[in-house]
């Protein structure tokens, strides 16, 4: 039963990651009194993209052809891990913090030499940006969960979210953790999704060479990594509420509702001017941390 619940969670989060990454544009349109495109429209430009013959450049290996498949796959199991619909399966013995963020990580890496194997300046710029991003947002996402896990013992993700108590440092935590799920999924002020600008993308740039099923797949791994990470901030916010279905979808509209507020608050910075984002959400995980330690 356990595989079945696994297998069963992967699925759901699948179909409704998408779905998730359409309401928040939807969201912004609205709130900008435009009337753009429906939360469904995710939906219509993978079809589109699953529909389309590739593209593959004379001078890309095997790692550009093969880096769509592993991205997902690892996208896909760090799913598997992260307690969100079922609280059951592999997620009692391997749904570890440390783990999920290996994963995550591991297909960055494998993103990142497919935007350097077709010899291509924007991809090569891209990559270069996202490894130079990620070497301060890790540390914060590992900083923030880590410092919740200690007032329970545990840097397991079910311990962590079936905690029944939200003090004021895992409220820091979590901003720390929001700080840094904006960097991870490419949103204002880290990266902009919506740019068309070559020089200003980060993300964008590393899948520029792509086209159709290739492209459909990044895209499809990109909208579970941010449902991911909305799942972790989740399980860490009104950790008191009951683990079920309906509450997590709750959180999941909440957090959506304010990651637009904050799209159209902010303006995209300067590549240098996150690093002092990123700096102050590691002061405020290690804050986290430092309050956990003194039961604060």
């Amino acid at each position: 039963m356990g595989l079945i619940y696994l297998v069963l969670q992967i699925v759901i989060m699948i179909a409704l990651a998408p779905l998730l990454g359409g309401l928040i544009t939807w969201l912004k349109n609205n709130l900008r009194l435009r009337r753009g495109p429906g939360p469904l429209q995710p939906y219509f430009n993978l079809a589109k993209y699953f529909g389309k013959d590739e593209v593959v450049s004379e001078h890309a290996s095997w790692i550009f052809r093969a880096a769509p498949y592993i991205v997902l796959a690892a996208t896909l199991t760090a799913a598997g891990l992260v307690p969100a619909f079922f609280q059951v399966g592999l997620t009692q013995y391997v749904g570890d913090l440390i783990a999920v963020i290996f994963l995550l990580s591991l297909g960055r890496f494998f993103l990142a030499l497919a935007g350097l194997d077709p010899a291509s300046a924007f991809g090569g710029m891209g990559a270069s940006r996202e490894m130079f991003i990620s070497s301060f947002v890790e540390p914060v996402v590992l900083l923030a969960i880590f410092g919740v896990s200690l007032s329970v013992g545990s840097t397991g993700l079910l311990a962590v979210s079936g905690a029944h108590t939200m003090t004021i440092s895992a409220a820091i935590a979590v901003a720390a953790l929001f700080i840094a799920t904006l960097a991870e999924t490419s949103r204002i002020p880290v990266d902009n999704q919506e740019t068309h600008l070559e020089l200003t993308m980060i993300h964008e740039a590393m899948v520029l060479e792509y086209s159709g099923r290739s492209l459909a797949i990044l895209e499809l791994a990109a909208y579970v990594k941010q449902l991911i990470f909305f799942t972790l901030i989740a399980n860490l916010i009104l950790a008191g509420l009951p683990l079920s279905p309906l509450i997590y979808i709750v959180k999941l509209l909440a957090i959506a509702a304010v990651v637009a507020g904050v799209e159209l608050s902010l303006a995209k910075m300067r590549l240098f001017r996150v690093v002092d984002l990123l700096a102050f959400a590691a002061i405020l995980a290690l804050l986290s941390v430092i309050g956990l330690v003194l039961q604060i």
